[in-house]
């Protein structure tokens, strides 16, 4: 090992500090000084290592083989890594175990199929549980439980985040794992595993990697974690087996087609990336990481500034002069944060709404933009609770929020309503209300409706709402608002140009009332800016904004649910 020591030291003092540190870590020791190179190595004898020692060492070498060979077989059939090489691909390195030895007097359940433990991840420190799919197919046992609990408990404690690398079957369900009596409600069995992930929400972060179908209680792991990685073709999670759902129902389903990546990424929005393969999914957890702090307490990593991928001064040739024509956010996007700095969370899952993290001079943010290319921005009842939740874990983990703001505001109609549009829309308002983390609003063009309550508009106290010259503020749009102020009218009109003309007309007047530097000149919004400054006013907004304090709130808890 080579150590710099910055400054000048003499060579005694050198070789004392050589000597210290090569006593501590048992290895050779180089510190480099202002007057050269000292060496120092520990000068112990060699040790004696006991047969008793030995013994141990060849038990956990066992152990940390895993299953017998036939679960090797198995996961080599299914294309899958044994658990220890899924961590060595996260993990920079293995600081420890815990619960080694649980379950060691049945030489088929070596460490109970679950393996637990501390380790760093870019200098961080991360615990993890990571099921080990070649002992009774990852099932859970009671040490397996009790080893899950600890560790969730311990990480709390510490103050950082924990991987969880799932792979189960669930619980197992053998009658040896039982004494009579026993059930999985027990005070400090399968249900403690939920409930620590629930009060830890928030606490840390929790993140969750899917290698396999997850089945029955189990499967609400991998959805209270706060972030969900699935890998495709081998993933899968519901709440019942395709077995069990064909007896039950009559239904007769895969697995893929009952809770593949496919079905959470796109449909029910449990998942937040889906990745091909397991190289991939721990490439997405190292940077997902980066974004996020080792708990609610601490600052998020900064990174080194970088520009933008594309120029932030050609921001306003993007957005089109028509407020119909549609356009790609990431357009917009891509002109305002670092560049390959660009996390996105659900893409698949109403991209109607984007949300992702980035870095905007090397800090991280939540980026929370409507794609007028998709539905043209309007807010579906899944993309309120998209937002909400996105929104929701920023404040949670003290990641500012931008807000783009292009929506026609919410979709109306029969289907939406029927899916709860108010229910999920409050949700997402909620979220913007409560949320106390730096926010920056930006008006880049429409802004209509109770859309701009989600969005963060001048009402719900952003730090600074924003305007683009291409920004509308308004009720509703320019045609639905006259459609609506003149429908009796326009009804009793029975020449079309007249009708037509009459519109046009009122579409002209109600522009006067949409202007937006009439808008700003009464301070509507905090400030109306060109649109290829927008990258720098967010980069010192942000730089203003670092200081900002919480207000608690004389409540326990707000009404609305997430």
């Amino acid at each position: 090992m080579k150590i710099d020591i910055s400054g000048r030291a003499d060579e005694e003092t050198a070789r004392a500090i050589a000597a210290a540190l090569s006593q501590h870590l048992d290895e050779p020791v180089e510190l480099v000084t202002g007057d050269g190179e000292v060496t120092e190595r520990p000068d112990w004898e060699d040790p004696v290592i006991t047969d008793r020692e030995e013994r141990l060492r060849e038990d956990v070498a066992s152990i940390l083989e895993g299953g017998p060979e036939r679960g090797h077989d198995k996961i080599r059939e299914l294309g899958k890594l044994f658990v220890r090489e899924r961590l060595e691909l996260i993990f920079d390195e293995i600081a420890y175990e815990d619960g080694t030895f649980a379950r060691f007097e049945d030489g088929e359940l070596p460490a109970d199929g679950l393996v637990t433990g501390v380790g760093r991840i870019d200098g961080r420190t991360v615990c993890f549980a990571a099921n080990d799919y070649t002992v009774k197919a990852g099932s859970l046992g009671q040490m397996g439980v009790e080893k899950e609990i600890r560790i969730a408990e311990r990480a709390a404690r510490m103050g950082v985040p924990i991987l969880r690398l799932i792979d189960s079957t669930g619980a197992r369900l053998n009658l040896e794992e039982r004494e009579e009596g026993d059930s999985h409600a027990d005070r400090y069995r399968g249900g403690k595993m939920f409930f620590n992930q629930c009060i830890h929400s928030g606490q840390i972060p929790q993140i969750g990697v899917l290698y396999g179908p997850d089945i029955a209680g189990s499967a609400y792991t991998p959805v209270f974690c706060d972030y969900l990685i699935m890998v495709e073709d081998i993933a899968g999670m519901a709440i019942a087996s395709p077995r069990v759902v064909e007896a039950v129902t009559g239904e007769d389903v895969t697995m893929d087609e009952l809770g593949g990546p496919g079905v959470h990424a796109v449909h029910s929005g449990s998942a937040d990336l889906v990745v091909p393969d397991e190289e991939t999914a721990a490439e997405r957890v190292r940077e997902l990481l980066s974004y996020l702090p080792q708990n609610y307490e601490a600052d998020p990593p900064v990174r080194e500034p970088r520009p933008p991928a594309l120029n932030p001064k050609g921001l306003d040739a993007v957005i089109p002069e028509d407020s119909h024509a549609g356009y790609d956010v990431e357009a917009v996007i891509e002109r305002v944060v670092d560049r390959d700095s660009f996390y996105e969370v659900k893409p698949r899952f109403a991209p109607e709404l984007v949300t992702g993290f980035a870095r905007i001079d090397g800090r991280p943010v939540g980026v929370v933009a409507n794609q007028p290319s998709v539905k043209s921005g309007a807010i579906f009842p899944d993309s309120a609770e998209k937002g909400a939740g996105f929104v929701w874990g920023c404040d949670a983990f003290g990641i500012p929020l931008v807000y783009l703001c292009d929506t026609p505001g919410f979709m109306v109609g029969s289907a939406v309503e029927t899916e709860g549009v108010l229910q999920k829309g409050r949700k997402f308002i909620y979220a913007t209300s409560n949320a106390q983390v730096p926010k920056l609003t930006v008006l880049t063009r429409k802004a209509y409706g109770a859309g701009i309550y989600a969005m963060c508009g001048p009402s719900f106290e952003p730090d600074a709402a924003l305007a683009l010259p291409s920004a509308e503020l308004a009720v509703m749009g320019p045609e639905a608002a006259v459609n609506a102020l003149f429908s009796e009218q326009l009804s009793e009109m029975d020449d079309e140009d007249q009708r037509e003309g009459f519109k046009e007309a009122m579409l002209d007047e109600y522009e006067k009332y949409i202007d937006i530097r009439k808008q700003a000149a009464r301070m509507q919004v905090d400030e109306l800016l060109p649109a290829g400054d927008l990258r720098e006013q967010l980069v010192e907004r942000l730089h203003a904004l670092r200081g900002k304090r919480r207000v608690d709130r004389p409540r326990h808890h707000g009404t609305v649910l997430f």
